[in-house]
């Protein structure tokens, strides 16, 4: 991690309170057994315990230690975006430009639409037709849809051969 902009006394104040809720969450958990978990501050599990309990309050103090942490590293890249945007942007996107690295060569190898249209074969133009009661829209006629009446396939312009005017059958 970068040289910090905030005050070293922050940081000491900060080492203080760090280590002070480890040992009471080290002390709250010493009659526990070794593979206790603690549940998430407010969490359904966190909810069921009963009030007092020692685990409830191991996750109080794990929760106000990882908020002050996270309050602590929002003012450090907020004291850094003042006193050096530059290296602020390095440090918030350099966790994108890793992945933009890792995708690049994926992104490398898709071939583009020219290269794709330049290997395409074309293919041959299909009738378009309907069967009884399914029209089909006619392509290059915006509008027009080809229905199947009495066997024959008819042109007309609406979706359904009742709006037309025509009697479908």
């Amino acid at each position: 991690m970068p040289a910090s902009p905030l005050p070293t006394s922050v940081h000491r104040a900060g080492e203080a309170t760090a280590l002070w809720a480890e040992a009471r969450v080290t002390d709250l958990l010493a009659d526990a057994p070794d593979d206790t978990t603690v549940p998430g501050y407010g969490s359904p599990a966190w909810l069921a315990l009963p009030a007092g309990h020692p685990l409830k309050s191991a996750a109080v103090l794990t929760a106000a230690e990882a908020w002050r942490r996270r309050e602590l590293e929002e003012q450090r890249l907020d004291a850094l975006a003042e006193t050096d945007p530059d290296a602020w942007f390095r440090e918030i996107s350099a966790e994108a430009d890793q992945y933009a690295a890792r995708l690049g060569p994926h992104l490398a190898a898709v071939p583009t639409l020219p290269e794709l249209a330049r290997h395409r074969r074309p293919c041959a133009p299909h009738p378009v037709a309907a069967t009884p009661g399914w029209p089909v829209r006619v392509p290059g006629r915006p509008g027009v849809w080809r229905h199947c009446i009495h066997g024959q396939q008819v042109d007309l312009p609406g979706r359904t051969a009742t709006e037309t005017g025509r009697a479908a059958a």
